[in-house]
């Protein structure tokens, strides 16, 4: 992108013939169009995964010293009295037991082979047996007929269809390092190699997880159903990956029990008609300020935790009294909301909601007089669309536009603080890229999304991963208890 040049030769030229005061004024604009390119590379510059949007990946080596908002507990570190710990233990029944005997005495090194032990004191040791793969082999028989003088074969059991073939045990190991580790091909194959001496082809890898993806995509299916027409609160969440080295986007929809990812190549209302949530959803969506999601007619929920990094930016770089206010208002109103639930009281009071309704439009409006609308120069033609505003004034268009979104976590229990769910359940599409890098195809990210949205329900629903893939491959995949649903 090239730089636009502020002052060309032909205006200064110009400004030099026109007298002392052309110039004076050429180059007070000059310096203020300057000053302004400075401070948005230096608000550039200094906005970090602690004040902004931006992952802790693009912090470089001199991160951010941490800032936690967590308040003090007063407890000590470690366990907390009444916690289930995993302390390793014995097994009550043992696989193996080796008896060690005494031969003889320690101190005058008589015999003691003929005596009788009169206590053993026992030791466990845990580890793996000799991992090998187990080769079954299928026969059917072929019978010849007196009757009719022809010959008839067994059948094979349902999937037994190759002379030789990989059982569904190894392949949901497969499945599980390369869609759930993340493993890239080639180190799936290695990993299968060290554990089971047996050399495995990328394409078998493959194969496995579109097997899988086809055997779980019913569930998916009623997971999408249910956070479409069911759920009350769902949360919304999108970033960008490289599919066939274009640009894509990654979207997942989410609540605390289910979790539903598509990719497409647009990110904003196109992507989301096409994936048919949104379009059809009547409860409350939890996002960022993306504009697109304001298209649809839902209620609405903002992601505080984007705020709170916003109004650190501006409290680094431009401090102001109403952003110290409005940042202590919004944690304040977040712990008072904790402990309210924490006592098992349903909703707060209404002073309580009235109180903090009002001191919150209070602040907002210190704000827009500290930070007015931009004032047009009379020489200059109009520009199409919105002035250009400064980042805390675009800030407080946002948090009173939207203010219902913004404080629905006060009015309604049910309703998270952040949105921070969804952004740990779309993390995981970055952790991939940077081990794997893009995707070869676009049917390999859809592949993507169906198994990791799969493996992210079981795992919310406590199921343990492989046997929620080995369950799959039977035919008998995971199915959260999901209530019956009605799209009327």
């Amino acid at each position: 992108m090239q730089t636009k040049q502020i002052s060309s030769e032909a205006d200064i030229r110009a400004a030099y013939h026109q007298g002392v005061e052309a110039v004076v004024l050429l180059f007070q604009k000059t310096f203020l169009e300057l000053g302004e390119r400075l401070q948005q590379v230096e608000d550039q510059l200094s906005k970090n995964s602690s004040n902004s949007g931006k992952p802790p990946s693009t912090d470089g080596y001199e991160k951010p010293a941490p800032k936690s908002r967590r308040k003090r507990s007063g407890k000590k570190s470690g366990g907390q009295p009444g916690h289930v710990g995993h302390t390793l233990k014995m097994v009550e029944k043992s696989d193996e037991t080796v008896v060690h005997s005494v031969e003889s005495c320690a101190h005058c090194q008589k015999s003691l082979r003929a005596v009788k032990a009169m206590g053993v004191e026992k030791r466990q040791v845990l580890d793996l047996p000799e991992v090998r793969l187990l080769a079954t082999e299928h026969q059917a028989e072929i019978k010849h007929c007196w009757v009719c003088d022809k010959f008839t074969q067994a059948a094979f059991p349902a999937g037994i269809t190759q002379a030789v073939q990989y059982g569904k045990r190894i392949k949901s190991q497969m499945v599980y390092f390369h869609e759930y580790q993340l493993l890239p091909l080639e180190r799936t194959g290695e990993t299968i190699h060290d554990l089971y001496n047996q050399n495995i082809a990328e394409d078998t890898i493959l194969s496995a997880c579109r097997e899988l993806a086809q055997k779980v995509a019913p569930v998916q299916e009623a997971v999408k159903d249910y956070l479409t027409y069911a759920a009350k609160v769902v949360r919304f969440d999108e970033s960008g990956a490289r599919v066939i080295g274009k640009l894509h986007w990654f979207h997942v929809t989410c609540n605390e029990h289910l979790t539903y990812y598509a990719v497409h190549a647009k990110r904003g209302k196109i992507a989301m008609n096409a994936i048919g949530i949104l379009p059809n959803f009547k409860g409350r969506a939890i996002h960022d300020d993306l504009s697109s999601y304001f298209q649809y007619g839902c209620d609405h929920g903002l992601c505080n935790a984007h705020h709170l990094r916003s109004l650190e930016f501006l409290l680094e770089r431009h401090p102001q009294a109403w952003v110290k206010k409005l940042k202590e208002l919004l944690l304040e109103i977040k712990a008072t909301v904790e402990k309210a639930v924490s006592k098992a009281t349903v909703k707060l009071s209404a002073k309580t909601l009235a109180n903090f309704s009002s001191r919150y439009d209070a602040i907002l409006k210190q704000g827009f007089k500290q930070c007015p609308n931009p004032a047009e120069p009379e020489e200059q033609k109009p520009k199409r669309g919105r002035p250009k505003q400064s980042f805390a004034k675009n800030l407080l268009d946002r948090l009173h536009d939207h203010k219902e979104a913004v404080l629905a976590f006060m009015y309604d229990f049910n309703v998270p603080f952040e949105n921070n769910l969804a952004e740990r359940d779309i993390r995981m599409l970055k952790v991939k890229q940077k081990i794997s890098g893009c995707f070869r195809s676009l049917r390999g990210a859809e592949i993507f999304c169906t198994i990791r949205g799969y493996i992210s329900t079981a795992r919310k629903n406590e199921q343990r991963v492989l046997e929620s893939l080995h369950s799959a491959f039977c035919g008998q995949p995971y199915y959260p208890a999901l209530t019956p649903l009605s799209a009327g």
